[in-house]
């Protein structure tokens, strides 16, 4: 995947993914774009206390990738995120696309209609992580699922800006100990 492609997903993941659940919070609920992005939460403790869930929960992750169970996936993520030859700056911009763009759309938006368990379980089924053809994958999802639990309880009781701080530092730490291999 070239970079410009790489960076074009960026953006529509922090622009284009949000915009559905906006507008159907501003029409059917009367949600202000300020209401919406929390802005004020951002530099809170709550933003702080997410980021080190996050880190925590990404080394707990790459533990148990080292499983040999692991070592059969098919498309693995290590090789295609080495195969990008990411940079420090693109791992960073990536994980807060990721983090903002999708805890937008699935936390404020979808959650707010479906719940905190509807809402997890399609958060992994579209990551890939449940898949009935690879039992690995769905192994994988089964260990990333209480981290995405972990978000949904989190946002009703932490608020918006955790859930973001803990996506990013997630992919963030991925990404940075993925590539450095």
């Amino acid at each position: 995947m070239s970079k410009l492609r790489l960076y074009l997903l960026g953006w529509i993941t922090l622009i284009i993914f949000p915009l559905p659940a906006f507008w159907a919070l501003w029409y059917f609920d009367g949600i202000s774009l300020n209401d919406f992005l929390k802005i004020d939460e951002i530099l809170t403790v709550k933003t702080g206390l997410g980021i080190e869930l996050g880190v925590a929960y990404a080394f707990f992750a790459l533990l148990i990738l080292q499983a040999p169970v692991f070592e059969k996936l098919p498309n693995r993520i290590e090789v295609v995120i080495q195969e990008m030859k990411l940079s420090f700056v693109d791992t960073l911009f990536l994980s807060l696309c990721a983090g903002i763009g999708e805890e937008l759309l699935f936390r404020s938006g979808l959650q707010h209609w479906c719940g905190i368990w509807i809402t997890s379980i399609v958060f992994v089924v579209i990551h890939g992580y449940l898949n009935p053809r690879n039992w690995r994958m769905s192994l994988y999802g089964l260990i990333v699922f209480p981290f995405v639990l972990l978000l949904a309880y989190g946002y009703d009781h932490f608020g918006l800006w955790f859930c973001i701080g803990a996506h990013f530092a997630y992919d963030w730490v991925l990404f940075m100990a993925i590539r450095e291999k």
